[in-house]
């Protein structure tokens, strides 16, 4: 019986995608490929304690490359009887492209992947989030509002609830043909008082599993609220800084994560550019970039080139180890990809990006450890990171002065710094391992700091 993904039948969908991949020596192509991604996703939105959206929608759509005189052309469509029409296009796209010199290929291959003997990862893709109605969904949403109403004074002021289930098939003339699909549901709560002083805060959780407690959600984000309620002011001082989970995941991805991409360091856009080999950060500290990993956010047999996926050890205690490739990078260098090139969407091209980003290090109670130092939540500002530098300069949202164990409220705080500096500086990490999208990290402490009250 053909595999059915929603009312859509995929061997209807190979067959479509073959006919049109038969032709590109035709239309002057020297290899082609040609993706197609489908998204179900319900989406619940509410404020204060209002569902205001509940919705369900489907997305899909195809995406081609193809090669021809040495560049790389991309077109797309959402429609399979203009799929011909797509691949024409990225042909011309290619012809007038500049060439590629090296082909983004390795000698004597595809510029694309051929057929590889991929190995399933566990913890993708539940049934039951398959299986979720509409009102599940709401009932999450509604969770979220429960819990946040079970702290005192405190109420919600937006928040959302989100369901998807995505499959992904790629083929091309390598004789490449894979098929992988996920499931996964987010939730995400924003807080504020009632009435009197004013105390924000903000909670999330996201799984690949139906396996989170969305009341606890709505309840963790008013309970740190209600903790950062009459926040004293601090001057400026250097102070050791413990980054809770969120703000950690935060500084990491806008200032380490563009570092490693090959396509910035072939650019000279990255501050490790001829850093491969040199002490980065503490013996006790790696990096690890797992496509593999159960349950992992970003984690599938393969990555949207058709390249299976893996471990890649960044930091290896302490010392740079590797940078992250796609294929057209890995090509430039001579080297394989590490099976790190996504696409935003079937209508963009791949490029390289994390998959499920995870930091280790000895764990320990670095807050009862920690005589006087800064406890910081989440951050705003990371964004504007400078990516080849590593500096930044964030605010601290509800931080707190730790003083001999005990935590006390402060209003918001500015910290400045640079990322390989901070990592040279690690000295701590809690025992709260958390998944931040694609990133997987506890609590970090860096030894010292400059902070700044506000």
């Amino acid at each position: 019986m053909p595999e059915i993904f929603g009312d859509i039948a995929l061997d209807d969908i190979k067959s479509g995608i073959d006919t049109v991949l038969s032709r590109f020596e035709k239309y002057g192509a020297s290899d082609a490929e040609i993706v197609f991604s489908i998204c179900e996703s319900t989406a619940v939105q509410f404020k204060k304690d209002i569902i205001e959206v509940a919705k369900r929608n489907t997305a899909a759509g195809y995406g081609v490359r193809a090669s021809a005189g040495g560049a790389v052309g991309f077109s797309g469509t959402n429609v399979l009887p203009d799929l011909e029409g797509a691949l024409k296009s990225a042909i011309d796209a290619a012809k007038v492209m500049e060439k590629n010199e090296t082909g983004g290929k390795l000698k004597n291959e595809s510029i694309f992947p051929s057929q590889s003997a991929f190995k399933p990862v566990k913890g993708v893709f539940d049934e039951k989030i398959v299986e979720m109605s509409l009102d599940e969904c709401i009932a999450c949403a509604a969770d979220m509002i429960a819990g946040v109403k079970e702290v005192k004074n405190m109420i919600p002021t937006s928040g959302g609830f989100s369901r998807n289930v995505f499959g992904f098939l790629i083929m091309n003339t390598s004789g490449l043909a894979a098929f992988k699909k996920g499931t996964a549901v987010s939730g995400f709560a924003d807080v504020t008082t009632q009435s009197g002083a004013i105390s924000t805060a903000y909670d999330y959780d996201i799984s690949r599993q139906k396996n989170v407690d969305f009341k606890r959600v709505g309840k963790n984000a008013a309970q740190l609220a209600q903790k950062s309620l009459k926040g004293k002011k601090i001057g400026a001082e250097k102070l050791p800084v413990i980054f809770h989970t969120f703000s950690f995941a935060d500084i990491i991805e806008s200032t380490l994560a563009p570092s490693i991409d090959a396509d910035n360091i072939q650019k000279g856009r990255s501050g490790l550019l001829g850093r491969l080999g040199e002490e980065l950060a503490p013996a006790g500290l790696s990096i690890v970039d797992d496509g593999r990993l159960e349950g992992g956010i970003s984690s599938g047999a393969f990555d949207d080139e058709g390249t299976p996926t893996q471990k890649t050890e960044i930091i290896k205690k302490g010392i740079l180890n590797a940078f992250l490739y796609d294929n057209d990078t890995a090509g430039k260098d001579k080297v394989k990809s590490t099976g790190n090139g996504y696409r935003a969407s079937y209508s963009s091209a791949p490029a390289v990006d994390l998959s499920n980003f995870v930091i280790q290090f000895p764990a320990s109670d670095i807050v009862s450890e920690t005589k006087r130092g800064l406890y910081i939540n989440t951050v705003i500002g990371a964004h504007t990171a400078n990516a080849i530098s590593g500096d930044f300069s964030v605010e601290g949202r509800n931080a707190f002065l730790i003083e001999n164990g005990e935590a006390k409220p402060l209003k918001s705080v500015m910290i400045s710094g640079n990322v390989f500096d901070m990592l040279q500086k690690i000295d701590g990490a809690g025992k709260d391992v958390r998944r931040v999208g694609g990133i997987v990290t506890p609590s970090i402490r860096i030894s010292e700091m400059s902070v700044i009250g506000g």
